[in-house]
């Protein structure tokens, strides 16, 4: 079994990837797919807290934040098609007013 600072290089890793996609792209997608990354990457180093410690609030935590990470991708999905319709763009520098 690798030890456990190999998942959290790779948990680092996930995240900072997931957080240039957020910060650098302009793409809607991309930043939603970004912010599943980050949460994907927590996930890592939850599980590997958990296993290495042998504790199951770890995988709890897990379960959980699968669940928050759903409900996030299905809202933002429908955020998404709504502007797409009203903007026809997923470019977010055009959705820089609460109008119109």
């Amino acid at each position: 079994m690798p030890p456990e600072s190999h998942y959290l290089m790779v948990s680092l890793v996930l995240f900072l990837v997931g957080c240039v996609g957020v910060l650098a792209r302009r793409n809607l997608l991309v930043v939603l797919m970004g912010i599943e990354l980050m949460l994907n990457a927590a996930n890592l180093a939850f599980a590997a807290f958990s296993r290495s410690r042998l504790l199951v609030d770890g995988e709890i935590v897990v379960f959980f934040v699968i669940a928050v990470a759903a409900a996030e991708a299905a809202v933002g999905l429908a955020i998404v098609v709504a502007l797409y319709r009203r903007k026809e763009t997923v470019n977010l520098d055009r959705f820089n007013v609460l109008h119109q």
